[in-house]
């Protein structure tokens, strides 16, 4: 057996010369090249000039919200300071800290030097029982087994698209949603079907629609519940047609629950996976919003699948996905554990109940505001309004409206064509009370300036 010396680091991508010893081949420093001159001779390139290309993927590859903010004409009112309502980061404002358990559990983990190295692509053995522990349910049993840890839930939802589907499958997604899942989708050949949400039902899946949409390549219904962008908190009856439709096609489900159980105090929240006693779900959630730290990029994937519809080959499949990145940041897959049981349910509720206090601001002066139709949510952290673009004069849509907005009371609010959804607009509700009730004041005035009670003809529209 070969020896080698103690303070020789071994390096497993450089072969050490002497296991060629005797075989054909040149050694050079401690690196071999193995059968050297039994290559053909080298073809001349018939590319004379540079021609680098971006991959089909990359050019795919479109994040609608992105596309809609940067051709928008943003130019703020320098004489009003500018209230941004449109970006989903609980954190901007400073006014929505993560609580001190959360942020000593992180310190602990890092202090302790234990979390510095590579984890299992899925995630520590221990972190995933603590995420296990956590949301277990006699409804609805989970092991660590069941757990895949993920940099972020984004990163969650691509893993559950990518295992699922194939170029040329399609999956359902919720129109208005949030528009990633379209991005992830196209990147790689999948096509989406658009199903539709009813703002008249507080954003209720229209079920007939949604079955409508159904064939053979078809390979996941996607469902956000509590709802980005629309805030909507399903009930246990909707959830159970919803997923009456999904066990007669034959169809797995990605439940983006990322704000389950932020719901306003009074709405109650239902995991799908309670109400499943077939469907197999991919449940992605993570610490970005309910714990306030989007930055820490810590998502995860539950699987529910009591008839084991899955088998082994989907589990391999997200398995096999998660060694592209090799896995969330270790350093807070330290602290989960602790910060899943020590944040203190006061956290929680201290954080929702600003939130709704806010979103009611919003409902109750949007209410009155002519032209507009602000439709309460109950849950998350947004809230959507319409807007009746025919009585705007020369404003043709809900992007134009913004835009207008913004250089004249410097108040942001996201355009809904980002979600698919034209003419209204997604207010985010995690800013400070004295900001929002500023935002709401401009909001109506500025429609007090431009709403005709009127329609507007083709020629005011192009004034």
């Amino acid at each position: 057996m070969a020896k080698y010396h103690s303070s020789t680091r071994f390096d497993p991508f450089v072969v050490p010369a002497h296991i060629f010893k005797g075989r054909t081949g040149s050694v050079s420093g401690s690196a071999v090249s193995v059968n050297k001159g039994k290559y053909p001779a080298k073809v001349k390139s018939r590319r004379q000039r540079w021609d680098v290309r971006p991959s089909e993927m990359a050019n795919k590859t479109c994040n609608p919200i992105r596309d809609i903010v940067d051709g928008m004409k943003l130019t703020p009112n320098p004489e009003k300071a500018m209230i941004a309502l449109s970006i989903g980061d609980p954190t901007v404002f400073g006014n929505l800290p993560t609580d001190a358990c959360v942020l000593k559990a992180l310190k602990d983990a890092v202090e302790s030097a234990r979390y510095n190295g590579y984890a299992p692509s899925i995630g520590y053995q221990k972190s995933r029982e603590a995420v296990a522990n956590f949301y277990n349910s006699s409804l609805a049993p989970l092991e660590a087994k069941d757990v895949v840890l993920t940099s972020g839930c984004s990163q969650a939802i691509e893993l559950c698209i990518s295992v699922l589907s194939n170029p040329g499958d399609n999956i359902l997604i919720p129109c208005p949603g949030f528009s990633l899942y379209k991005t992830i989708a196209l990147s790689i050949g999948v096509q989406v079907k658009l199903y539709n949400l009813l703002p008249e039902r507080s954003w209720e899946v229209d079920l007939e629609h949604l079955e409508s949409l159904v064939d053979e390549q078809t390979t996941c219904l996607v469902l956000t519940n509590p709802s980005n962008p629309c805030g909507s908190v399903f009930s246990k009856e909707h959830l159970e047609g919803i997923l009456k439709v999904a066990s007669k096609h034959c169809l797995p489900i990605l439940a983006d629950e990322i704000y389950g159980d932020m719901v306003f105090p009074g709405c109650t929240y239902t995991s799908l996976a309670t109400l499943s006693s077939d469907v197999p779900i991919l449940s992605c959630g993570g610490l970005a919003k309910r714990w306030l730290v989007p930055g820490w990029r810590m998502g995860w994937i539950l699987i529910h699948d009591r008839r084991d519809v899955f088998g082994s080959e989907i589990r391999k499949g997200l398995v096999k996905l998660t060694q592209l990145i090799l896995g969330a940041c270790t350093l807070v897959q330290g602290a989960l554990e602790s910060i899943l049981q020590n944040t203190p349910q006061h956290f929680y509720d201290s954080t929702t109940s600003f939130l709704k206090a806010n979103a009611e601001i919003c409902f109750k002066e949007l209410s009155t505001v002519p032209g507009l139709t602000p439709i309460m949510p109950s849950g998350a952290m947004y809230f959507m309004v319409g807007i009746d673009i025919d009585h705007f004069p020369g404003m043709k849509n809900d992007v134009e409206f913004t835009e207008r907005l913004v250089t004249e009371q410097s108040v942001f609010c996201l355009p809904t064509s980002a979600f698919d959804y034209p003419n209204f607009f997604r207010i985010v509700v995690t800013v400070p009370e004295k900001l929002m009730v500023e935002a709401c004041v401009r909001i109506r005035l500025f429609c007090q300036q431009h709403y005709l009670p009127h329609r507007a003809d083709s020629s005011e529209l192009d004034q």
